[in-house]
């Protein structure tokens, strides 16, 4: 019998196999019970007995949907349902049987046919799921042989899947799994062959090509271990969702995906609680600077959620503006007044626009971004970072923005170079305004973010696409990395919980050496590509801080976010220093400002008598 002929008559064959098994069940019960008594009068009675059963047995199955899709054959619940209804029906021939007088039949007849039937109605199913199994095993022959390591609930749903998914590129042949108890375990006719020690022997054994962590719950060092050993014989390595998504919904084959870095860094996403305090913005103007940008456009599609009046997503790039546009809406037409073409360097603009669009909270994501480019060019680091922040501060301020949220940077705790001296200006600016105005305007510091733009992510991903050298600045350099949705969620956060002036820090676990990344995202591409080191750059640090020398770490709101003060600073005496500063007399310009706010009050007065930008503070 082919497979798909049953499952496309599959209620008609079903109805007809069990009244064949209720038969047969009270016919060979009755040979043994009656022995060389059977009349045809007997067989009269017994055969109206068993039409009864057979016709209750179908009209009850096809209420309850048996016949009809309720469940899959051969499955735990049909097996439940199938029994209740089989066995229900004997009890009460049984007792119809047994109340009549004479009695139509043995006593015994009715009870015990009703459990051969049902032995029989089981094991034909089982007989014929494996057979299925067998037909999928055979047409799966051209997918790939994958070894699946982790035989729990995230690999048992997926073995299903592979087993139940005829468009499967990837056909289960073995499960590992560190658990002793499941040595010999088999799901779905895959036997368990081992642990993580025995994935050389499973692969040459099977000829397997691919392996898949199945453990939705594993962390970064399992991850890492058992992909390293994978690769190391040359096993394409892929991994299930998080346990998110096991205990919300089925796993399948569709959810098997690279790995990607964020797997392997050493630490899970923290989980900010967004969801109970962002009503802030639901009916609101929001408005976004820097939308175009990783952070600005990953913004901008989690608050279009929250459901905001209006979102008002601005930058002076119109391609990236088309990029964020079609991401929310799937479509990018640029005519709608969602998208703001503007400059925040332009004061006047940005003024008429806040004027114009009235914003009730604001996040401030333009900025320089780039380290290198920003020691070279200091003054446009002041242009934008410092000088844009103020305009952006300025229109927030005349038209009463309620709730400002200035994204700020890790380089900014006791900075060196331009870009982190010109973040740790914008941060003490925005506290000097928040003391000035009424609404809340606060800063938000992390470190890099995975995959963003120009972030070192993509520099060494595009390094070995293109074949190498991979350049790592020193073996020893380390940083803090958070996922791009992290970063947006505690943004998003810190509008609720912060408090005017200050700056908000995730804890974001333990720094990462960048050339332990730059080796696994080699690993993944399984090509012998070098590691070149560079040396560090001009104002780059061996070691990012999250907090600045004198800064205290206080967490009074969430557990794994940090509140700092920040020193205000003097608006007038930035706006009034020279514009035509050198490169070197502007760099240290940005240095002193930052020196100045974060020393004790008795050495920054000393400090202040001796430099010549003493009057840059109040």
């Amino acid at each position: 019998m082919r497979v798909s002929r049953f499952r496309s008559h599959r209620s008609l064959w079903l109805m007809a196999f069990d009244a064949g098994c209720i038969s047969l069940a009270y016919v060979f019960f009755a040979l043994p019970r009656y022995n060389v008594g059977l009349t045809q009068e007997i067989w009269f009675r017994i055969a109206v007995v068993a039409c009864a059963a057979i016709v209750l047995q179908l009209v009850v199955g096809s209420l309850l949907r048996v016949y009809r899709g309720r469940t899959e054959v051969a499955s735990l619940e049909e097996t439940v349902l199938l029994a209740a209804i089989t066995l229900g029906i004997g009890v009460v021939l049984s007792l119809a049987n047994a109340l009549s007088d004479p009695y139509l039949i043995s006593r015994a007849l009715p009870f015990g046919a009703t459990f051969e039937a049902l032995l029989l109605m089981l094991l034909g199913r089982a007989l014929w799921r494996r057979h299925a199994l067998q037909v999928r095993i055979a047409r799966g022959t051209e997918a790939i042989p994958a070894i699946i390591f982790g035989a729990g609930s995230g690999g048992g749903q997926l073995v299903r899947s592979m087993r139940s998914t005829p468009s499967s590129t990837m056909c289960p042949v073995a499960l590992l799994d560190d658990d002793p108890w499941k040595r010999h375990l088999r799901i779905d006719g895959v036997p368990v062959l081992g642990s993580r020690v025995d994935i050389a022997t499973t692969a040459a054994k099977t000829g397997a090509s691919v392996l898949v962590i199945a453990i939705p719950s594993a962390n970064a060092e399992v991850i890492r271990d058992v992909s390293a050993d994978a690769r190391s014989i040359g096993l394409e390595v892929k991994i299930l969702p998080g346990v998110e998504k096991l205990f919300s919904e089925h796993v399948t084959v569709r959810d098997v995906r690279d790995i990607k870095v964020d797997d392997l860094l050493g630490r899970g996403v923290i989980e900010t609680d967004i969801g109970s305090i962002a009503g802030y913005l639901t009916g609101k103007r929001v408005l976004v600077t820097g939308a175009g940008g990783s952070i600005g456009s990953e913004l901008c599609r989690q608050l279009h959620k929250w459901g905001p009046s209006e979102l008002i997503m601005l930058d002076r790039d119109e391609s990236a503006l088309h990029a964020v546009q079609l991401s929310i809406n799937g479509k990018a037409r640029l005519d709608s007044p969602d998208v703001v073409l503007a400059d925040i360097r332009d004061r006047a603009v940005l003024q008429a626009i806040f004027l114009d669009r009235r914003p009730d909270v604001v996040f401030h994501a333009a900025a320089l971004k780039h380290l290198s480019m920003l020691e070279q060019y200091p003054t446009e680091a002041m242009k934008t970072n410092v000088l844009g922040t103020i305009n952006v501060l300025k229109a927030a301020a005349t038209c009463g923005v309620e709730h400002f949220v200035n994204i700020s940077t890790d380089k900014a705790a006791d900075p060196i170079s331009v870009l982190g001296c010109s973040k740790r200006v914008a941060e003490r600016i925005t506290a000097a305004v928040a003391s000035d105005t009424t609404g809340t305007y606060l800063s938000v510091r992390f470190g890099n973010v995975l995959g963003s733009r120009g972030s070192v992510l993509t520099s060494f991903a595009a390094q070995i696409a293109s074949g190498g050298p991979v350049t790592v600045t020193h073996p020893e350099v380390t940083r803090y990395f958070m996922t791009v949705q992290e970063a947006v969620q505690l943004v998003i956060q810190a509008a609720a919980i912060g408090r005017d002036g200050e700056a908000l820090v995730l804890d974001m676990g333990n720094p990462v050496l960048i050339e332990d990344v730059a080796r696994q995202l080699i690993d993944q591409s399984n090509d012998d590509i070098e590691i070149v080191y560079t040396g560090l750059c001009e104002g780059e640090k061996m070691h990012e801080k999250l907090f600045g020398m004198y800064e205290i770490d206080q967490r009074p709101s969430h557990p794994l976010v940090s509140h700092v003060t920040v020193p205000e600073i003097n608006l007038r005496h930035i706006l009034e220093a020279p514009a035509n500063s050198t490169h070197d007399e502007m760099t240290k310009q940005l240095h002193d400002w930052c020196l100045l706010g974060d020393l004790p009050p008795q050495e920054r007065c000393e400090r202040a008598n001796k430099s010549d930008w003493s009057s840059i503070e109040n």
